[in-house]
Formats: structure tokens, C-alpha cells, sequence
């Protein structure tokens, strides 16, 4: 279990890293469904990780990147 749970907060790691460079890179919008789904998922792996190794402060933070996220996301399906 402890490997998963490594591989899954790295996994989230490198997701969030590329969504930055690629939004930094102009290769992504912000607003976009991608970039937000990339936030989502990567933010669910750190909150895995960060809650099996006790740091509750980057898990919490990851908590809410997550809700921004998929607020965003909702924001768009519903077509604002």
C-alpha cells in the first residue's frame, strides 16, 4: 500500500506541475476544461498521499485547490 500511495501523490505532483507549465507555456487556458481536470485529479492524489503521511495542512490545501477546481468545472458545464 505505501508504494500506491507514493506513486499516486507523485502522479498528482506531475500533473499539477504540467498543467502549470503548459498554462505558463500558453498551451493551456486557464478556464479551461483540461487545465481544470489536470488541478482536479493531481490535487486528489496529493491529498491521498499527504493524508496517509499526516501533513493535514498540504492535505486541507489540497482539498480546497480540488474544490476550486471542479467549481470551475461545474461552472462550465453549466455553460458560463
Amino acid at each position: 500500500m505505501h508504494y500506491f500511495v507514493e506513486i499516486v501523490g507523485w502522479a498528482g505532483a506531475v500533473l499539477i506541475l504540467a498543467a502549470y507549465a503548459l498554462l505558463s507555456l500558453g498551451k493551456l487556458q486557464g478556464r479551461s476544461a483540461l487545465y481544470q481536470w489536470m488541478n482536479v485529479v493531481g490535487s486528489a492524489g496529493f491529498v491521498v498521499n499527504s493524508g496517509w503521511n499526516g501533513a493535514y495542512p498540504s492535505a486541507a490545501l489540497n482539498v480546497v485547490w480540488m474544490g476550486i477546481g471542479a467549481y470551475v468545472l461545474l461552472q462550465r458545464r453549466g455553460g458560463k
